[in-house]
Order: structure tokens, then C-alpha cells, then sequence
């Protein structure tokens, strides 16, 4: 699935506030200069691109530290998707 990996870079890349910073897998989500408003928004553009549901709670911590484990995060839910059809 590196074409799931390469959208959520481009997702994540986008929504950078630094231009000169290239995303890869093992990039910290809180080292890349992301604002609350601008995850919220990652989430949003993740849930929409991919037709799934991330669950996320403001007041709480993610379940992904890493871009790389948003992309598991983000494969397992299309997995659970397909599946439960």
C-alpha cells in the first residue's frame, strides 16, 4: 500500500506551516510544526480521501506518533472497511 503512504505524505505536507521540510515515514507528527487546528484538519482530509472514520478526541493523545504510524493506522481502517463488507 506505499500508494496510501505517499497520499498521507502529501496530506501531511500540505498542511505544513515550513515549506522546506521533506515528510518521510519516520518524521514525529509534533516535530513538523503542526498546530491542533492543522491535525484536525490532516484528519479530516485522511477521512475523506480514504472514505474512512479516524477517531479523534482533542483532549486526548493520538493513536499514531509518526507519519508512519498514521499510515498503518490509516491502512488497518481500510482493511476493517474492506472486511466488513
Amino acid at each position: 500500500m506505499a500508494e496510501v503512504a505517499n497520499d498521507v505524505i502529501e496530506i501531511v505536507a500540505a498542511r505544513m506551516r515550513t515549506a522546506n521540510h521533506k515528510v518521510g515515514l519516520a518524521d514525529p507528527l509534533d516535530s513538523l510544526g503542526l498546530e491542533s487546528l492543522d491535525v484536525l484538519e490532516i484528519i479530516l482530509d485522511l477521512e475523506r480521501r480514504f472514505d474512512i472514520e479516524i477517531a479523534y478526541n482533542a483532549n486526548t493523545k493520538l493513536e499514531f506518533d509518526t507519519v508512519g504510524e498514521l499510515v498503518q493506522t490509516i491502512e488497518r481502517l481500510i482493511t476493517e472497511k474492506v472486511d466488513s463488507k
